[in-house]
């Protein structure tokens, strides 16, 4: 029988490879994280930032750049268009990540996507919309495209070396690092990306605008960029909501969000609203589909129907209205609970010299004059490169012109073809190029007219090379070009803004009661900060409230769904809000938990809930040390929405209580000694400053404080023992047959 083959003997594992071994998986190598992201992670992340998601200041990411760059290169500046296709595949050439993701670039550029104030790409066929999620672009064989005239403006001189080329990724062609663009198209056309760990949002301008900021840039770095920049401007026009703080804001830093809304228009004898033109953050599907739901959900009852009526005069979404609606106040309720009207934020990210920096419009106009200097300067020095090597030559010729015969002698005696040029260059002590070009010129140009126009050549050349050379050394001169240039592009592609803008001033006035449903609900606040509002049906079902372990209910409050509620907090702040902000809840649950639900700031706890339909009545502030602010209640109410008061109330002394009256009434104040005072409102003369000290009311003996303050009760029988005639007063003890009697709140 033969042997069985002896197993090699596992080797047990050294204590430093312990735990480095998975049964069935294999080794595993130990690495620390540090170097896991150094060498995974961070090309990976790198190579996104850099070459993939972020513009750089010629206004282009990579893949805009390739696609342009082929298609200028293919001759479809000019011309007819030509398959889609074909400028997808000549384009692999440059970019080798796909036909479908270069077509999709394509798209995006093109005039029948309309997502560009100015499209670089004019296109044939079925492009798509940007307003629209269904409605997508052909295949690339069925359509065509071309370049728009003004992509002329990207290509500009780029034959001068005015930009650094670079070899492609298989090193068989060669590919622009920049577009020499003759104005600021980082500016012009909407941009975004998203990279690793960052990313860009750059809201487009009108050109016109542009040019006229970029022009009084250059004249005055000092200039406000507002002046002249009234504002972004989109592609599908909409209404901008305009905030002059929050656009200097992004002007500034190049961060910030304002917000654009949808462009109706109401048909009387259809009875119906059209929406024209909407945000450029939002789909005409989001928008139906969102206000399909608000009717589903009985928000919305004004509406019997909504479709989209889109067709080939461009955007349009229809509601028909509900005999007796009112369409303003429709779309006023719309604006705020669909997309109709959305924020834009800005994020102005662009990679500088490989390194991606977040700028206000003030630098990047630095920036981008500094790039367009550059190509100047290049374009100039390479057109004075080329009139000094011309110059040259015909420095030559004019000395073979001085002498005809002495040339033609030469060039007769010289028995071999290769001698000619170096005789020629010892006959007139002339240089080889010289040399050689003099050796081309045909029997037919020697004659006297010839000569004429050459030396007359040579004249101008040396005024164009002097010409050029004091533009290379004039700052002035190469930013009087740029002007130029700047004021020809805005002339020649300039066109009237899209984007209107709307001021907070031509808001219709509206009763936000009417807006809100409203119906009776009571409302009940925690100690700990937890609210609920309930119906009175479900009230009249609910057994006892569940508040958490160690909470209690400290205000129960009668009201209406559209009442305000007014939440002072242990900061002397006061935070608003509406009961129809919060749902319709049941007993059996602890509430929203208001420092979270209002935003409260760190460590800031509840005090007191105001409940108001009209800010009607007065706030009691009874304080610590005694003393007692009144202050009215319509000093709360605000014209704007806003959600926070500061300096709601006095912070010199810590607050005893706070109390919402209707009407003055009378209040009695227990102190820590057990003193008690009676205190009629009436006789405390209300104020408007809401952080008011307040006057005297309870004198306090040292160490001691106010610990109580309830209403008292009309029935009281022991009122009278509290009242002073005068005011402040220390109070009275309570007398024995007060004992087990009972105040009412």
């Amino acid at each position: 029988m033969a042997k069985k083959k002896e197993q090699p003997k596992k080797q047990a594992l050294t204590p430093e490879q312990a735990g480095a071994y998975i049964a069935g998986a294999g080794s595993m190598v130990r690495q620390p994280i540090t170097e896991t992201l150094e060498t995974n992670f961070m090309p990976y992340a790198m190579s996104v930032i850099v070459s993939r998601a972020i513009p750089e200041i010629d206004g282009f990411k990579p893949s805009h750049r390739k696609l342009l760059y082929t298609m200028y290169g293919m001759g479809l500046l000019n011309g007819q268009t030509i398959k889609s296709a074909n400028i997808v595949g000549q384009t692999m050439q440059l970019n080798p990540h796909g036909d479908a993701a270069i077509y999709d670039t394509m798209v995006r550029l093109s005039r029948g996507y309309e997502a560009l104030l100015h499209p670089y790409v004019q296109s044939k066929g079925s492009f798509g919309k940007a307003y629209s999620r269904d409605m997508q672009c052909a295949a690339a064989r069925y359509t065509e495209a071309k370049l728009e005239p003004i992509a002329a403006e990207l290509f500009a001189d780029i034959d001068k070396d005015t930009v650094d080329f670079v070899d492609n990724y298989d090193a068989t062609k060669q590919e622009p690092t920049l577009l020499p663009v003759t104005f600021p198209t980082v500016l012009v056309n909407a941009n975004t990306g998203i990279a690793v760990g960052m990313a860009s949002s750059i809201c487009p301008f009108n050109l016109r605008e542009i040019c006229e900021t970029t022009i009084a840039y250059i004249r005055d770095p000092n200039t406000p960029i507002i002046d002249t920049l009234q504002a972004p401007d989109f592609p599908g026009g909409g209404l901008l909501v305009y905030n002059r703080d929050e656009l200097e804001q992004i002007y500034k830093t190049g961060r910030g969000s304002f917000k654009v809304r949808a462009r109706y228009s109401y048909d009387k004898s259809a009875n119906c609203i059209d929406i024209t033109e909407i945000p450029p953050t939002t789909t005409v599907e989001a928008i139906i589909e969102k206000t399909v739901d608000l009717c589903k959900q009985k928000k919305i009852t004004e509406i019997n129907d909504i479709r989209d009526e889109t067709g080939l005069q461009g955007l349009k979404i229809t509601i028909d209205l509900k005999r007796g609606a009112d369409p303003d106040k429709l779309m006023q309720r719309l604006y705020k609970m669909t997309t109709l009207q959305d924020s834009f934020s800005c994020n102005f990210n662009i990679l500088i010299a490989g390194t991606p920096r977040v700028m206000g419009i003030a630098e990047i106009l630095e920036e981008w004059l500094g790039f367009r200097t550059e190509c100047v300067k290049r374009r100039l020095y390479f057109d004075l490169t080329k009139a000094k090597d011309k110059l040259h030559i015909l420095n030559g010729l004019e000395k073979i012109l001085l002498d005809i015969d002495k040339a033609i002698k030469i060039v007769r005696e010289t028995q071999e073809e290769a001698e000619v040029v170096p005789n020629l260059m010892i006959g007139f002590s002339i240089d080889q190029k010289q040399a050689e070009y003099v050796a081309e010129i045909k029997l037919r140009h020697l004659n006297r007219e010839y000569i004429l126009k050459r030396t007359e050549e040579i004249i101008k050349l040396r005024e164009t090379i002097a010409g050029l050379e004091e533009t290379l050394g004039s700052k002035a001169k190469i930013r009087s070009l740029i002007i130029s240039e700047l004021k020809q592009v805005a002339k020649k592609y300039g066109q009237p803004r899209r984007t209107e803008l709307y001021f907070a001033s031509d808001e219709p006035e509206q009763s936000e009661a009417e807006e809100i449903p409203n119906y009776p609900v009571t409302y009940f606040y925690t100690e700990q900060g937890y609210f609920k509002k309930i119906t009175p049906q479900s009230l009249r079902m609910s057994g006892e409230q569940k508040v958490k372990e160690g909470d209690r209910v400290i205000q129960t409050v009668t009201g209406a769904n559209a009442d305000h509620l007014l939440f002072f907090t242990g900061h002397c702040q006061v935070y608003k809000s509406r009961g129809a902000d919060f749902d319709d809840t049941k007993a059996s649950v602890l509430g929203d938990y208001i420092p979270s639900k209002l935003s409260f700031e760190k460590d800031e706890m509840p005090l007191y809930m105001a409940v108001t339909n009209d800010y009607s009545g007065y706030m009691i502030f009874v304080f610590e040390n005694g003393k007692i602010a009144k202050v009215e209640m319509s000093a709360y109410a605000t014209k704007t929405n806003r959600k926070k008061l500061l300096s709601a109330f006095s912070d010199k002394a810590p607050l005893a209580q706070a109390l919402y009256l209707k009407e003055d009434c009378e209040l009695l104040l227990t102190s820590s000694n057990g003193r008690r005072l009676a205190v009629h409102t009436a006789v405390i003369a209300a104020k408007t400053t809401k952080n008011t000290q307040g006057v005297s009311v309870m004198t306090q003996r040292k160490g001691h404080r106010v610990i109580g303050v309830e209403i008292a009760a009309p029935d009281y029988p022991f009122i009278g023992r509290y009242r002073t005639r005068s005011l402040p007063a220390a109070g009275k003890l309570p007398a024995q047959e007060e004992a087990g009697e009972q105040l009412t709140l």
